[in-house]
């Protein structure tokens, strides 16, 4: 294997074709629209993270038959916002489409990824490279296939359903790394490049923020009799990622690499508005890669306007994780099996099956 993914991509991709008045009105941003989005989905997390912290505070040796299993189920409701206030949510902000203004999606970036602890001057770098070259083995370290997952060991259900405390140390050792500016992994590598120092700084700046930011919080927490406030805002993020982990992992899993068009591998699925809500959209996933100008609140009028020429979306995350597990099934018994998504046969690019 080659010591660098290869640098400029330059793919020929293949895009719906849509009337340019049409893309116009779909690309017009909102501060509007961006604050609707953005002050329910804190406010929930917030919200719940408050609900939690009464809960906390309702235990006592006479209830805890009831009190306790309160706490529990509100602790998972907010864990379960968790995984959507990370890179879910910088995604968005960085493609600069959820506001108008410019200033407002980079102070709500830095807003989401302190909260979530996230790499977001990374991802920067990284993502543009995901949309030019999306699962180009040559180019493409974000997202390669073919993906695999278990569910086979006792760790993942733990950090899916409750906490797994070997993942958030694994995590906090990153960041304590990066902090001290060492930078491991091919793909790390190939975006924050050693010929960047100043990126790099960026990066390491970044990391020690969190830290020393984080650090400071949970000593007032502690200092004040607060430190209840560490379970739901310092590690808040870390725990139950359930929902994060059935909605994002369908983006691309089982689909084809080394193709330039996004039909064969990047999935859309439709939902109902809650997980919507949460995920910002992005069941969306084809359309956003085809058409990434076009905000997470336009996603659903931009599949309007490509459905015809696009492959059909299953409904529902059962419905969509029952067509990956079958993938996943004949995957494993057959090394060669690939799944071709049924497109329109005017312009399909790849023979079908």
């Amino acid at each position: 294997m080659s010591s660098a993914y290869a640098p400029d991509p330059r793919i020929k991709w293949y895009r719906t074709p849509i009337d340019q008045e049409v893309l116009q009105r779909l690309m017009a941003r909102s501060d509007l629209r961006g604050w609707l989005q953005t002050l329910p989905h804190l406010g929930v997390f917030f919200a719940t993270g408050a609900l939690a912290y009464a809960a906390f505070h309702q235990i006592d040796p006479g209830n805890w038959y009831w009190s306790v299993p309160l706490l529990l189920a509100v602790l998972f409701v907010h864990g379960t916002m968790g995984p959507f206030m990370g890179l879910i949510a910088i995604h968005e902000l960085q493609h600069r489409t959820v506001f108008k203004s410019r200033r407002l999606n980079e102070f709500f970036e830095k807003l989401y990824a302190f909260i979530s602890w996230s790499d977001f001057i990374w991802y920067q770098q990284s993502h543009v490279l995901h949309h030019q070259a999306t699962c180009q083995s040559a180019y493409d370290g974000e997202v390669v296939l073919p993906m695999r997952f278990s569910l086979s060991r006792p760790q993942v259900w733990l950090g899916l359903l409750a906490w797994n405390p070997s993942a958030t140390w694994a995590r906090l050792k990153v960041v304590w790394r990066h902090a001290s500016g060492v930078i491991q992994g091919r793909w790390y590598n190939q975006v924050l490049p050693e010929s960047n120092p100043a990126l790099r700084r960026r990066h390491q700046n970044w990391a020690r923020t969190l830290l020393i930011g984080h650090g400071l919080l949970a000593l007032v927490f502690i200092a004040t009799g607060h430190w209840f406030l560490m379970v739901v805002f310092t590690f808040g993020t870390f725990y139950c990622g359930w929902l994060g982990f059935l909605c994002g992992l369908p983006q691309h899993y089982g689909l084809n690499p080394d193709i330039p068009d996004f039909r064969y591998n990047t999935r859309t699925f439709t939902c109902s508005w809650l997980p919507a809500f949460y995920y910002w959209n992005m069941q969306y996933h084809l359309e956003h890669h085809m058409y990434p100008a076009v905000p997470f609140y336009n996603l659903p009028k931009l599949r309007r306007a490509l459905l015809h020429d696009l492959p059909p979306a299953p409904h529902g995350l059962i419905a969509t994780w029952r067509e990956m597990l079958e993938i996943r099934r004949r995957a494993m018994a057959d090394p060669d099996y690939r799944f071709i998504p049924s497109v329109p046969e005017a312009t399909a690019t790849v023979p079908t099956r």
